[in-house]
């Protein structure tokens, strides 16, 4: 069980270039020790409502599998939806519903056609709530940015469960 409390920081962008600048000013900002990053990911989303991880990396997670991974993660806080349509078992499938009811009841939940529209990209960083104004502001092209709490039980219990079936995970994400 985590005892940090966690953050998902989201920008929106209308443009993907700006959106891949930001996180690429992101992780200078994390090289920099500025602000520590659990995860991030850029995302698109195409006019048809297709949604594609654009650019991910999670350098406290390591390689290989564990990249893919840990952008599962951080997609499955954001939009627990979007994270079953491409997830393979039943675990993390329970896993997604539990979050999902969560954020309901807490109202925890980024509205993602708010922030992720057809025709937009979106940035979405996992991190220490300590962090999270900072790294809102280093978000600096976006159109509009939020900062939610989310919870770091929900947080750990998908990691277990994509790490199990990290493999499936990856290759729907790289797909």
């Amino acid at each position: 069980m985590s005892t940090k409390n966690l953050a998902l920081v989201v920008g929106s962008y209308d443009d993907t270039a700006q959106a891949s600048e930001d996180y690429q000013a992101l992780r200078s900002g994390q090289d920099s020790g500025g602000y520590e990053i659990i995860g991030a990911v850029v995302l698109t989303r195409d006019e048809d409502g297709k949604v594609q991880v654009k650019e991910h990396g999670d350098k406290s997670v390591g390689r290989g599998a564990a990249i893919g991974a840990g952008a599962g993660v951080v997609v499955g806080l954001f939009a627990p939806p979007l994270l079953a349509a491409t997830a393979v078992g039943a675990g993390i499938g329970a896993i997604l519903g539990k979050i999902k009811k969560n954020r309901e009841e807490k109202q925890f939940g980024v509205d993602v056609d708010e922030y992720l529209s057809p025709g937009t990209s979106a940035v979405i960083a996992v991190v220490d709530d300590t962090w999270a104004d900072r790294v809102e502001k280093a978000l600096v092209r976006s159109d509009k940015r939020i900062s939610k709490a989310i919870d770091s039980d929900d947080y750990d219990r998908l990691r277990r469960a994509i790490e199990e079936s990290a493999d499936d995970v990856v290759q729907q994400i790289n797909s």
